[in-house]
């Protein structure tokens, strides 16, 4: 049951957030930093199979073990961190025109939303059952 709570919470924490930065927010940044280089209409499929994975990813490494909220943060902006460094530093390398600009802002804001989404699963879930007697639950 924890595992659910957490994975529901940081599903729907993770796609809020995501939508508004993507769609609202940081659109006219990407739109005009990328260019030619960003899809005309999004791959559902790959969008589905990213959240599904990193839902997956950020609940069982980052919000179920952890005893405090504390911990799920640091937890949740390590993952942030590898991923979406990963994903940019691979595309600046690799992709012709990548934007070093890009860079930066994606790697923070996928530090910040992992960190969030992290600490909103540990919330929802509770702390783990070896830590139920432990303080700053």
């Amino acid at each position: 049951m924890r595992f659910a709570k957490a994975a529901v919470a940081v599903g729907v924490v993770m796609l809020v957030l995501d939508l508004l930065w993507l769609g609202v927010i940081g659109k006219p940044i990407y739109d005009e930093a990328l260019g030619d280089l960003r899809a005309k209409e999004t791959v559902v499929l790959a969008a589905g199979l990213f959240y599904l994975q990193y839902v997956l990813v950020v609940t069982l490494f980052a919000s179920l073990p952890c005893a405090t909220i504390a911990q799920a943060a640091k937890r949740g902006a390590g993952v942030g961190w590898l991923a979406y460094a990963t994903f940019e530093f691979t595309n600046w390398a690799v992709v012709e025109g990548w934007p070093s600009s890009i860079v930066a802002i994606d790697i923070i804001w996928g530090v910040l939303l992992t960190t969030l989404v992290a600490v909103s699963g540990r919330l929802a879930a509770g702390p783990p059952p070896e830590a139920q007697g432990s303080a700053g639950a």
